[in-house]
């Protein structure tokens, strides 16, 4: 039996199913944080599915990326009622912490910015996502604070 490394569901599978598609690419994106194209190709090859097909389950869900995406996915909502109760200045100091010039990857890996036009809590505007964690009524004297709880942090040795 062959092993494909890392790609949870084809790893012992004897007879992969196509069926099985998007789970595969679910536990992929997990793995890894986004969907490697040798992956793809492999993924491909044992379903016994054209590559296209992959690439556009791939492409169409938005849970899944192409590129390396953060540790955090934050999500910053820029429909009407965040707009105009502030998300762009919330936008535009999340990207001044992160030190990024739009929305993107930092060079660290830790996030991952991106903008969505409603996450359906139009009462709470604005709202940020990071990862399942929905945060409302942000101001940009919010953002460093926010940022903080997610930051990677070095573990604190116990007391012995």
């Amino acid at each position: 039996m062959t092993q494909t490394s890392g790609v949870k569901g084809l790893e012992h599978a004897t007879s992969p199913q196509r069926e099985n598609l998007i789970t595969i690419l679910q536990d992929m994106q997990a793995n890894f944080h986004y969907l490697p194209e040798a992956k793809l190709r492999e993924v491909a090859d044992r379903l016994r599915v054209p590559l296209i097909q992959v690439f556009h389950v791939a492409t169409f869900y938005s849970c899944f990326s192409l590129e390396p995406v953060g540790k955090h996915l934050v999500h910053v909502c820029l429909g009407t009622a965040c707009h105009v109760r502030g998300a762009p200045r919330v936008l535009d100091r999340l990207l001044q912490e992160l030190r990024l010039s739009q929305p993107g990857t930092t060079k660290d890996c830790e996030f991952t910015v991106k903008t969505v036009r409603c996450v359906g809590c139009c009462a709470l505007a604005p709202v940020v996502r990071v990862d399942a964690d929905t945060h409302h009524h942000l101001t940009q004297a919010k953002v460093r604070g926010l940022l903080r709880r997610y930051h990677r942090e070095a573990p604190v040795p116990a007391a012995a």
